[in-house]
């Protein structure tokens, strides 16, 4: 499937568009392609952007004063990243967001975005819905933290993203469930 229908298919799934209207949303997307561990957001830096994930998996993170990496988010396919407190609030970045494998993404600069926002009534509403499903996201990551066990966050990620186990190496699957690579290994099947 080429970009353009997938980005078309996933807009659709909330809000309707016309093919004039898509003409004129696709001109702002523009396809990347990245390598494994290639970076798309390095802390400190200005951010512009954010990224649609096409194919493959990125990784948005921080790393601490002990410099032990916390890892926020998983993109895959179809699924949006960026550093979004800098990229809405013009701070620098304070988080990195790199490739966890081989990635193919659109990439949305934030005025493109805006201007499309102001333009086309129907797509201010798929960016609202985008963004509430990340708030909803958000707090159950934050809450299944504060109230699941380590194994049980590592079953439900499983359960939820099966193709995380062969895509992603364990020691980040254990760095976003806040755990050491040695814990994780006694939540593998053997």
């Amino acid at each position: 499937m080429n970009w353009k229908n997938i980005l078309r298919e996933h807009i659709e799934r909330k809000v309707s568009i016309s093919d004039d209207q898509f003409d004129y949303i696709v001109s702002f997307f523009r396809p990347m392609s990245f390598k494994k561990k290639d970076k798309l957001i390095t802390a400190g830096e200005t951010v512009q952007a954010e990224y649609f994930v096409l194919s493959g998996c990125l990784s948005t993170y921080v790393v601490n004063d002990e410099q032990k990496m916390h890892i926020l988010q998983f993109a895959l396919h179809t699924w949006w990243a960026s550093d979004y407190n800098a990229l809405y609030n013009n701070d620098k970045a304070s988080v990195h967001v790199d490739c966890v494998s081989d990635a193919e993404v659109l990439c949305l600069l934030n005025e493109d975005r805006e201007k499309m926002c102001r333009e086309l009534h129907n797509m201010e509403s798929f960016f609202r819905w985008r963004s509430n499903g990340g708030y909803v996201s958000l707090q159950k990551r934050i809450l299944s933290l504060l109230n699941d066990d380590a194994q049980s966050r590592y079953e439900e990620l499983m359960q939820q993203y099966p193709e995380l186990y062969n895509l992603v190496p364990k020691h980040l699957i254990a760095a976003y469930l806040g755990v050491s690579r040695e814990t994780l290994s006694r939540f593998q099947p053997h």
